[in-house]
């Protein structure tokens, strides 16, 4: 973790990186009476409004849990249809995102998709790689667990290996070693859909992120509503583990 006193400070500077669990497209479906498929399709707008506001207000990252390592347990034809929508979105939006310097990074074990999404997947990622705007970070069959697991099997091998000596395995090191390795921490979490928990996801790297839990469900989650929630980070004093008083007089070192 790496910061100094003006990171740490209440200021009108936006999030360099903000994660967002996107639910409720279920629930907004039932609501309506419509099937779950047309929540979930009616998230895609929401996404597409979220990911213009922050590449127009210079927001460094933006990470959105697509989909969890847990979601599998849902019913078939919802998987199924999840997957398509996937695929679909894939094919219609990653050239708009290309044309706006969007960079597009896929995170999550990959081998359980089909060989066509994998595919997709790739190809968006080769295509938007050099773009310099915002990073469009997609967690996709990603969970926390998986992301400490698979960082600590990498590192077991090279120190089984005679790469890494077992004294040099610190808090640095599995940071290296995450799927987001190259990308600054989360300073803002947002879920909407009224759930308090952040259900693993970025569990290493959420240590330090200030928290935002709302009750709009994803679907109506609109430019106003990042708004708020930006405006409740700018009010947070982040503190790092020192006082308020040091935080104050600048007087901290990270």
């Amino acid at each position: 973790m790496s910061a100094d006193a003006s990171t740490s400070l209440p200021s009108e500077s936006n999030p360099r990186h903000i994660a967002i669990i996107m639910d409720g497209n279920g629930r907004w479906a039932q609501k309506r009476m419509m099937p779950r498929a047309m929540g979930h399709k009616a998230g895609v707008k929401a996404v597409r409004a979220i990911v213009d506001y922050c590449a127009r207000h210079n927001i460094e990252v933006l990470t959105l849990f697509a989909f969890s390592s847990e979601n599998w347990r849902r019913p078939v034809e919802e998987v199924s249809m999840l997957m398509s929508l996937f695929i679909s979105t894939l094919q219609k939006e990653i050239n708009k995102l290309d044309k706006n310097n969007v960079r597009v990074r896929f995170i999550g074990d990959r081998a359980a998709f089909s060989e066509q999404l994998r595919s997709k997947i790739t190809e968006g990622e080769i295509q938007t790689q050099n773009n310099t705007g915002l990073t469009l970070v997609v967690a996709a069959n990603y969970g926390g667990r998986w992301d400490l697991s698979q960082a600590f099997q990498k590192i077991a091998g090279k120190v089984s290996e005679g790469e890494l000596l077992i004294q040099n395995v610190d808090e640095q090191c599995i940071d290296q070693h995450l799927s987001t390795a190259d990308l600054p921490e989360p300073d803002l979490f947002i879920r909407t859909g009224g759930e308090q928990r952040v259900s693993n996801f970025l569990l290493w790297q959420l240590a330090y992120t200030e928290l935002y839990f709302t009750p709009t469900l994803w679907p109506d989650f609109n430019q106003n509503a990042l708004e708020e929630a930006i405006k409740s980070f700018k009010t947070r004093q982040r503190r790092f583990g020192h006082t308020g008083e040091q935080v104050l007089n600048k007087t901290i070192t990270l």
